[in-house]
C-alpha cells in the first residue's frame, strides 16, 4: 500500500486514503484491528472493474466515484438514481436515449456500493426468513432485488458495479428505500467452489419419484433425491405468517417430459425460502434429502424438504438414477393419467367462459394502481397480480421494467374494460427479465395508500376479477369525491380490523350480496396449484355488467340538467287540444314552471349518491357536499317524519334509491300554439335540481375525523370541564315562522351603512329547565328557577350562521340549546342583540327574546331530558274545514294538511308591480298551488288555492305535484266572487309529508246520478265525477276569433283594437256550449269549452276546423235558444248550426265527465228553492224547486251500447 501510495499522484493518495478509511470503519468487523489484505482486496476488485471498460485505461483509479455506505444512501440520498461504475459517459448516454426522453432516466451519480448478500433481515433467526435479499454493511441493512441469484453468492462481500436506488415514495416516509442490482456482482474474495463429489449422488427421476410416492408403504426409500427439469414453479404463498412454494419436476428428456410424468416438491423451510429467486423455468435442479408430507386440507400426499436439504442445479456427469428392488420394478411405473388442463379448453360461447393458460414476457408501460397491483404491459393489456402477494415485488414494478408471466391466465372482455387481461394465479409466477431505468412516476394518493384493503378485497372477501376490476375503479371514484379535503386517503382506504370496519367497504359492500353468487368456491391455496383439473379464480369468468357507479354530485346535476332540457317539449306540456284556444299570456304562463322527477331506477349503470350531509347557513338547508360540488336533499322518514336529528350533520350519506327533481323555469314569448316547435321564442331558462329520499333507503356513516400524531389536543387550561365544557338549555318548540330576508333594528355603533335585509327565521317555545352546565358524564341538573320563571315563554332568532339549523327545527320537539366555552351567568336569559322591541314580545305572551348565536349548537332532546310530568303531542296543527270555508274568519290563520295537485306561476300583485313598475324585470311572479285538502271523515276533499309571493320565493324544495305538505298558519282569504285562498305570512311554516310516487295512477272519477249533488254537505259530495244523462236542449253557442296577444276580437284574423298598438300578427278561436242535461233523477246545465264543444255537437275534428274557418270572417257567432235572447238567423252558418242544435245527433244520451262549476272553495251562498207552477192534466201544481246543477264539461263521449248478455239479464 506504502508503494502504490508513493507513485500515485496527490489525487490519488487522497482517494486512497479515503477509500482506507471507508473501508475499515464500513466493511471491516467491528472491534478488530485493521485489515489490511481486505483493504487491498477492495482497491484491486475496484480497479479491476473500472479498468474492464477501455475508456478508463488512462486512470488506474475511479477519482471521481466516492464510497457510499448504506447508513449514508438510505439518509443522505432523498432522489432516485443509478451507478455504473464500468459504463463510460456515452454508453451512459446510450442507455439513455434508447429508454426513452431524458427527462425520466434515472441520473446518474459515481458512487461505488460494497457489502455483503445475505437473505436474512437482521441476521438474527433462521425462522425469520422470507426469502428477501440484502445488502449489509456495518452501518445498517437495505433490501434489494437481483435477476439471476446464485446460493453461492449468499454470505459474501460484494461489489456492486451497476445498481440504482430507490428512496421511499414521500407519501410513504415511513418505509426505506430499495436497491436494484443490475449486473453480476463482482466478489471483494474469490468464492470457494467446492471440490467435486466423490461419487455421482443417486437420484430418482419425476416418473419414479411419483410412482414411489404412491406406493410409499411397500417400497420406502429414505430422504430420497429428487432430479428433473423444472416445468412449473407456484408463486410464494404467505398464509398465517408462514411462507411456501410448490416447483413440479419435470423429465430431462422432450418426449418424456410430454408423456407427463411431474412430480411436485413444496419447499416451506424458512431458510430455503431465497430459493424462490434462484429456481427457472426449464432449467434442471437436483433437490436432496425430501420427506414424504400430507397437507391438511389436501388429500393428496407430496414430497417436501427438510432443514438439511439442498438445492443443486443438475449436471448429468454428478448424478446416478437410483436403482430400486426388483419387485419395485414390477410395479406399474405408468403416471397417474393428467386431467386436461384448462390451458387446452376453449373459450365458451355462453355467459360463463374459459379462460386460457399461457406464457407471456411483456414490458410495463403504465401504472394503473400500485396498490391495487394493476399495471399495462405493452401499452395494450392489463396486468393484475392482486391475486399473488407481490409485497417485494410492488417497489420494483414501475413503467420500462420487463417481466416474464409462467402459466398466467388471460381473459377477454371483462366487464367496462374492452382490453384483455393476464392474471395470474397462485400456480403462475412472476419473474424479473430486467430492471426499468426509470424514475418511478410520481403517483395520485389512491394509487399508493391502501394496498392491505385490496388484499381483503381478493382474500377475504373473495371477489372475482370482474368484480375486483370494477371495485378498484369505484373505491377511486369514491376517493375523488370525498378526498383529501374531507378524509384523508389513509383513512378513506384503512383496511376492516375487530372492531373497526373500513370505511371503503361499508360504502362498497352493501349490494355485494347480489353481485357475489352464494355458495362460491373458498380460495385454497394448496388446491389452487397442485389440483387438476386446475381450480382457481380466474379459470371461469362472466363478462360484469357494472353494478352502479358513484358519481360526483357535478356530474349528476349536469345529467339531470341535460335530461330535463333534453326531454323538454312545449307540445307535451300543452296538448294541442288545449294549446290551440289559449291566448299568448296564458301559453307562456303554462309553460313557465314544469319539472321533471328522475327516479334512480332510470340510471344505466345504476347511480349512488354519495356524499357529506351538510347544513347551509346560505340557504337554509340541508344539502349533500363532495369535493365537486353540492346538491339540496330533502330526507324523510318513512313514517312522513322530517329530519329533526342535527347529530348527521357531517356524517357520511350513501343512498341507492332516490329521486332527483329538476325544476324548470322558462322565459319564453311564443306568439300561439303554431310556434311551439321553434326554440327562439324561448328567451331563457334555469334549473334547480335537488335530492328526495328516505332515510331507510340511506346508509349513514360518521365521518372519522382527521387525525395527526404530531397535533395535541387542543385544550383550554381555563376551563375545568375542558375542550367540551360549556352550558345549555332544554327547550320545547311550539312553532316556527318563515326562512325570509328580514329586516333587523340596528344597534348603537353599528356603522352609518344603511343595514340590507337578512335571511333569518324565528322560533317561539317553551323553557323546559333552567341552565344545566357541561360535566365529565354529560349535564349537570338544571339551575332552579324561581315561580315567576316557570315555563317561560320564549322567542328565539336565528340570523346569519345560525340559519343551518332551520331543517331541523319543527314543532312539537324538545331541543337543547348548547353554548361551548366557559359558563356565563344569565347567558339564556337576556334580550339579544338584535334590538327587538319588548311591547311586541308581551303583546304575544313571550318574556324574552334571545339571539342564537353562531358559534352555538342544536341537540335533539333526548328522553332521559324530557321532565316525567311532560306531555308532548306529536299532532300537527289541523283546522276544521268548517273554520276554513266559511266567512266568519276572513283574516285569521289556518293549518292543514293537503297534496299538491298542481303549481303554475301566476302574476305577482298589482300593487307590488306599480312599487317595482321602473324595473319590471325584478319582479318575480308568484306561485300558485292547488291542493286537496286531507281532512278526517272528508270522502271528497275540497280544492283550495295557496299563493306564494315575494318575499316567500323561490319557494321551498319539495312542493311538487302529488307531494303531501303541512302547511302551517296560512292567512286565509275571501275573493270579490266569495272564493277562498291563502296566501304565505312570515308566519307560515312548511313541512313536506311524502313525496310525489314514482308512478302516477289516475284514480277514474265516481259514476253518480245527477240528484246526489243536491244531497250532503261539504267534502260528502264529488267535486269531480261522471254521470250517463241526456242532451235535452242547447242553450247557447258561441265561437269567437281573438288577438291571442290582447284577446281582442278579431274579424279576419286582424286585431280590432283602436291604437292599432297590438303587436300580435295571430289569432286564435274560443268556443262555448251550454246544454240542458238530465238523467231522469235531476237536471243540470252544462258548459262546454273549445274542443269540447266538437265533442258537444257530434262534429269530427275535419267538420271542427271548417266551422271555426267560416266563423274567422265575422269574428263572432253568438247563438241563443231560449229566452229573450233567442232570434232568427239569416246567416248561412248560424243557420246550419241552430239546425244542427237541434237535431237527434245533439240532442242524445251521452257520458259526461263534469266537475262543479261553484267550487268546494266559493262560499257564495246557495239560492233558495224558488216556487214552481207545473200543469198536470187540468190541475195546476205548485212546488219548491231547487235551483238547476251548474257543471263544467271535462269530457263528453258516447255512451257504451250495452252487450246482449247484459240486456237478456235485464230483461228477466
Amino acid at each position: 500500500m506504502a508503494a502504490c501510495g508513493a507513485q500515485a499522484s496527490a489525487s490519488e493518495q487522497a482517494w486512497l486514503e479515503s477509500a482506507q478509511t471507508f473501508i475499515q470503519e464500513t466493511l471491516s468487523p467491528a472491534g478488530q484491528e485493521p485489515n489490511k489484505q481486505l483493504t487491498l482486496s477492495v482497491i484491486d476488485c475496484v480497479k479491476k472493474t473500472w479498468l474492464s471498460q477501455r475508456e478508463n485505461q488512462d486512470f488506474t483509479l475511479p477519482l471521481s466515484y466516492s464510497f457510499v455506505s448504506v447508513q449514508n444512501l438510505k439518509t443522505q440520498q432523498s432522489l432516485p438514481c443509478c451507478s455504473h461504475l464500468s459504463w463510460s459517459t456515452n454508453a451512459y448516454q446510450t442507455w439513455s436515449q434508447a429508454a426513452g426522453s431524458g427527462g425520466g432516466v434515472l441520473p446518474r451519480q459515481k458512487l461505488l456500493l460494497l457489502g455483503t448478500l445475505i437473505d436474512l433481515s437482521g441476521g438474527l433467526e433462521q425462522e425469520c426468513r422470507s426469502g428477501g435479499l440484502y445488502v449489509r454493511d456495518n452501518t445498517g441493512l437495505l433490501g434489494c432485488e437481483l435477476i439471476d441469484l446464485d446460493l453461492s453468492w449468499l454470505g459474501h462481500l460484494f461489489l456492486f458495479p451497476s445498481w440504482s436506488y430507490l428512496p421511499p415514495a414521500k407519501k410513504n416516509s415511513m418505509g426505506e428505500g430499495h436497491l436494484e442490482l443490475w449486473g453480476t456482482p463482482v466478489p471483494v474474495f474469490p468464492l470457494t467452489i467446492s471440490p467435486g463429489l466423490l461419487s455421482p449422488i443417486p437420484v430418482l427421476y419425476p416418473a419414479k419419484a411419483s410412482c414411489l410416492l404412491r406406493h410409499r408403504k411397500k417400497h420406502k426409500v429414505k430422504e430420497p433425491n429428487l432430479a428433473g427439469k423444472l416445468v412449473r414453479l407456484s408463486a410464494l404463498v404467505v398464509t398465517q405468517n408462514k411462507r411456501y412454494f410448490i416447483m413440479t419436476l419435470g423429465e430431462l428428456s422432450e418426449a418424456d417430459s410430454q408423456a407427463g410424468s411431474q412430480v411436485s416438491i413444496i419447499v416451506q423451510i424458512p431458510a430455503q425460502m431465497v430459493w424462490h429467486r434462484v429456481l427457472r423455468p426449464d432449467r434442471a435442479y437436483v433437490l436432496t434429502k425430501l420427506r414424504v408430507t400430507k397437507n391438511r386440507g389436501h388429500r393428496y400426499y407430496i414430497w417436501t424438504t427438510i432443514p438439511s436439504s439442498d438445492l443443486i442445479p443438475l449436471r448429468p456427469d454428478s448424478v446416478r438414477e437410483l436403482e430400486l428392488d426388483a419387485p419395485f420394478l414390477g410395479a406399474d411405473l405408468t403416471p397417474l393419467p393428467q386431467p386436461t388442463s384448462s390451458r387446452d379448453s376453449r373459450a365458451q360461447d355462453g355467459p360463463v367462459r374459459n379462460s386460457k393458460v399461457l406464457h407471456y414476457s411483456g414490458t410495463v408501460t403504465c401504472v394503473l394502481n400500485e396498490s391495487a397491483s394493476l399495471y399495462i404491459l405493452d401499452g395494450q393489456l392489463i396486468l393484475c397480480l392482486a391475486y399473488q402477494q407481490i409485497h417485494g415485488l410492488r417497489r420494483v414494478i414501475r413503467p420500462g421494467v420487463r417481466l416474464e408471466l409462467r402459466d398466467v391466465h388471460l381473459l377477454q372482455a371483462v366487464g367496462e374494460e374492452t382490453r384483455p387481461v393476464l392474471a395470474p394465479c397462485l400456480r403462475g409466477v412472476l419473474l424479473l427479465q430486467s430492471f426499468s431505468c426509470l424514475k418511478p412516476e410520481t403517483l395520485p394518493s389512491f394509487k399508493v395508500h391502501g394496498a392491505s384493503l385490496y388484499e381483503q378485497l381478493v382474500w377475504e372477501c373473495q371477489l372475482g376479477l370482474p368484480l375486483y376490476l370494477w371495485a378498484t375503479k369505484a373505491l377511486q371514484e369514491l376517493a375523488s369525491k370525498l378526498c383529501p379535503y374531507m378524509l384523508r386517503y389513509q383513512q378513506f382506504l384503512e383496511p376492516s380490523s375487530p372492531g373497526n370496519p373500513s370505511l371503503a367497504l361499508q360504502l362498497l359492500a352493501p349490494s355485494w350480496d347480489a353481485l357475489i353468487p352464494p355458495g362460491g368456491p373458498i380460495r385454497h391455496a394448496h388446491s389452487e396449484v397442485l389440483e387438476e383439473p386446475h381450480n382457481c379464480p380466474h379459470q371461469k369468468y362472466a363478462q360484469l355488467q357494472t353494478p352502479y357507479s358513484f358519481p360526483t354530485l357535478f356530474a349528476l346535476e349536469k345529467e339531470g340538467q341535460h335530461r330535463a332540457w333534453a326531454t323538454f317539449d312545449p307540445k307535451a306540456l300543452l296538448p294541442p287540444s288545449e294549446a290551440a284556444y289559449l291566448t299568448s299570456c296564458q301559453l307562456n304562463r303554462h309553460l313557465a314552471w314544469s319539472w321533471l322527477c328522475l327516479p334512480s331506477s332510470v340510471f344505466q349503470p345504476a347511480q349512488v349518491l354519495l356524499g357529506v350531509l351538510v347544513a347551509s347557513s346560505k340557504k337554509g338547508c340541508l344539502q349533500l357536499r363532495d369535493l365537486k360540488a353540492s346538491l339540496p336533499c330533502m330526507p324523510l322518514t318513512e313514517t312522513s317524519q322530517p329530519l329533526t336529528d342535527p347529530k348527521l350533520i357531517g356524517c357520511l350519506v350513501r343512498v341507492e334509491k332516490f329521486q332527483l327533481v329538476v325544476e324548470r323555469e322558462v322565459r319564453s314569448s311564443f306568439p300561439s300554439w303554431k310556434e311551439l316547435d321553434t326554440p327562439d321564442f324561448i328567451q331563457k331558462k334555469r334549473a334547480r335540481v335537488y335530492i328526495q329520499f328516505f332515510l331507510s333507503d340511506a346508509l349513514i356513516l360518521p365521518v372519522p375525523r382527521p387525525t395527526s400524531d404530531s397535533e395535541p389536543p387542543q385544550t383550554d387550561p381555563s376551563c375545568p370541564e375542558g375542550p367540551h365544557g360549556g352550558q345549555s338549555r332544554l327547550f320545547l318548540l311550539s312553532h316556527k315562522e318563515a326562512l325570509m330576508k328580514r329586516n333587523f333594528c340596528v344597534l348603537p355603533g353599528a356603522g352609518s351603512q344603511p343595514p340590507k335585509p337578512s335571511l333569518s327565521f324565528c322560533v317561539s317555545g317553551t323553557w323546559l329547565c333552567g341552565t344545566q352546565r357541561k360535566e365529565r358524564s354529560g349535564w349537570g341538573p338544571p339551575q332552579s328557577l324561581g315561580v315567576e320563571n316557570k315555563d317561560q315563554k320564549v322567542s328565539l332568532l336565528f340570523l346569519g350562521s345560525s340559519v343551518r339549523w332551520f331543517p331541523f327545527l319543527y314543532p312539537n320537539q324538545v331541543y337543547r340549546l348548547v353554548a361551548p366555552g366557559p359558563p356565563i351567568a344569565a347567558l339564556f336569559e337576556t334580550e339579544g342583540p338584535s334590538g327587538t322591541s319588548q311591547r311586541p314580545l308581551e303583546l304575544a305572551g313571550i318574556q324574552s327574546c334571545l339571539t342564537v348565536q353562531d358559534e352555538w349548537t342544536l341537540e335533539l332532546g333526548s328522553s332521559q331530558d324530557i321532565p316525567d310530568v311532560l306531555e308532548i303531542s306529536r299532532a300537527l296543527t289541523e283546522s276544521s274545514l268548517t273554520h276554513l270555508l266559511s266567512d266568519n274568519f276572513s283574516n285569521s290563520l289556518v293549518s292543514f294538511s293537503a297534496e299538491i295537485l298542481s303549481r303554475i306561476l301566476c302574476e305577482p300583485p298589482l300593487a307590488l308591480r306599480r312599487i317595482k313598475s321602473e324595473n319590471a324585470g325584478a319582479v318575480k311572479a308568484g306561485v300558485k298551488l292547488t291542493v286537496a285538502l286531507d281532512m278526517d271523515g272528508c270522502a271528497y276533499p275540497p280544492h283550495l288555492d295557496i299563493y306564494i309571493e315575494e318575499p316567500h320565493l323561490p319557494p321551498q324544495i319539495g312542493l311538487l305535484p302529488g307531494a303531501r305538505v303541512h302547511f302551517s298558519q296560512l292567512e286565509k282569504k275571501i275573493s270579490r266572487s266569495n272564493i277562498v285562498y291563502c296566501c304565505f305570512r312570515p308566519s307560515t311554516s312548511v313541512q313536506v309529508l311524502s313525496f310525489p310516487p314514482e308512478t302516477k295512477v289516475r284514480a277514474p272519477l265516481p259514476h253518480i246520478h245527477l240528484s246526489e249533488l243536491l244531497q250532503g254537505g261539504q267534502g260528502r259530495v264529488p267535486f269531480q265525477a261522471t254521470a250517463s244523462c241526456h242532451v235535452v236542449l242547447v242553450l247557447s253557442l258561441q265561437i269567437l276569433w281573438l288577438c291571442a296577444h290582447c284577446a281582442s276580437l278579431s274579424p279576419q284574423g286582424r286585431c280590432s283594437r283602436q291604437d292599432h298598438n297590438c303587436p300580435a300578427q295571430a289569432a286564435i278561436s274560443q268556443a262555448n256550449i251550454r246544454l240542458l242535461v238530465e238523467d231522469g233523477t235531476a237536471e243540470a246545465t252544462v258548459t262546454c269549452k273549445n274542443h269540447h264543444v266538437a265533442a258537444a255537437l257530434g262534429l269530427s275534428p275535419s267538420e271542427w276546423t271548417s266551422i271555426l274557418e267560416c266563423a274567422r270572417g265575422p269574428g263572432r257567432v253568438a247563438l241563443q235558444f231560449k229566452g229573450s235572447g233567442a232570434q232568427t238567423e239569416s246567416e248561412p252558418l248560424a243557420l246550419f248550426l241552430r239546425t244542427l242544435c237541434d237535431s237527434p245527433s245533439v240532442l242524445r244520451p251521452v257520458k259526461l265527465s263534469f266537475a262543479l262549476e261553484k267550487r268546494p272553495s266559493d262560499i257564495t251562498p246557495q239560492e233558495p228553492a224558488r216556487l214552481q207552477q207545473f200543469q198536470c192534466g187540468e190541475l195546476p201544481l205548485l212546488t219548491r224547486v231547487k235551483p238547476r246543477l251548474r257543471l263544467v264539461c271535462l269530457s263528453l263521449q258516447e255512451p257504451e251500447l250495452p252487450s246482449p248478455l247484459e240486456i237478456s239479464a235485464a230483461s228477466s
